[in-house]
């Protein structure tokens, strides 16, 4: 018998404000159709005046540990995937273990940009599977609006604000793909593509918190490859094909990049999660939104495998494969 990692529960939070890519054409050189077709986007949630990452976080936590029917009482890790702390330091998980009410365990910050969930899921795997913990709460919360350049229609359209979280469990399972919880995780970074998505900013750097800069093409061209080779190495330590998973939930950065990795890996686009649409990219927070979403409607079910993959700024890329 061997220790799993199973979901207990999730949940999710976007904040009241939507903006919409024609709100977006009356402030930059852009319009509706312009971002729909290059992207899919067609809103995106921006936290309010006051609103930290830390609050949506918090109501993220909270909404995934309702859905698992215990309190923050169990929890004995918090994780926080984010590239948009409340400040530098400390961890913004230690705010939400406050606020949430938790005075034991840990907490502590991933910064791994928008395949900062992956790491998350990874994580606290590990630390289930050492018997270090056994309940961990592991939540993407971003204000991705607050670094961005709003001169810069390449960049400002494609982002937004929102927190998802995952309530993950010990359990027990006989070792085998038949079991419930995350089956295999793998994990990725290159840091010589440091160019291609950054912020040019920091304490050590410039003193400032910066904006965000990116080379889209080139971005673009290296998620649908890393993306696809991470989704493949899931399959392959799983000695599964892509028909055996339920569902694929892609980081929801662009939508022609969850189209081409679809069709690289010749995915049924019927099994993909896509929420990108309506939440923009939300970074470390968007797979969760998307996972909460899917098993809130009763797309995801229990037993499901469920394929998540990402890639973000350092590069840093990867993949979890959970049976649900």
């Amino acid at each position: 018998m061997v220790r799993r990692s199973v979901v207990a529960g999730s949940g999710s939070y976007l904040p009241a404000r939507v903006l919409t890519n024609d709100e977006l054409a009356r402030q930059v050189d852009t319009s509706d159709a312009w971002i729909v077709e290059r992207t899919g986007i067609r809103q995106r949630h921006v936290a309010a005046d006051g609103e930290l990452t830390s609050d949506l976080a918090v109501r993220a936590a909270q909404a995934a540990l309702d859905k698992a029917g215990f309190g923050a009482d169990a929890v004995d890790m918090v994780l926080v995937a984010t590239s948009t702390p409340n400040e530098t330091f400390p961890a913004t998980a230690t705010i939400v273990q406050a606020q949430l009410g938790m005075h034991r365990g840990l907490a502590f910050d991933i910064q791994a940009v928008c395949a900062g969930f992956v790491y998350g899921v990874a994580t606290a795997d590990n630390f289930i599977k050492a018997g270090q913990v056994d309940t961990v709460l592991v939540i993407g919360a971003e204000t991705f609006t607050r670094i961005l350049d709003w001169t810069d229609r390449s960049t400002c359209v494609l982002f937004g604000d929102g927190a998802g979280a995952l309530v993950l469990q010990a359990g027990v399972g006989e070792g085998t793909v038949a079991d419930r919880g995350v089956l295999s995780s793998h994990l990725y970074s290159d840091g010589r593509h440091h160019d291609m998505l950054y912020v040019d900013g920091g304490p050590s750097s410039t003193g400032k918190v910066g904006v965000l800069k990116m080379a889209g093409r080139d971005v673009f061209k290296h998620a649908v490859i890393k993306m696809a080779e991470a989704t493949e190495a899931a399959l392959s330590a799983n000695e599964l094909q892509a028909a055996d998973v339920d569902w694929f939930v892609p980081h929801q950065a662009n939508r022609r990049i969850i189209d081409g990795t679809t069709k690289k890996l010749g995915l049924d686009r019927e099994k993909v999660v896509i929420t990108v649409d309506r939440h923009a990219n939300t970074s470390a927070a968007s797979i969760p939104l998307a996972l909460a979403e899917a098993a809130g409607d009763g797309r995801i079910e229990r037993g499901q495998l469920v394929l998540i993959e990402a890639l973000g700024g350092g590069l840093a890329w990867g993949s979890n494969l959970i049976r649900w």
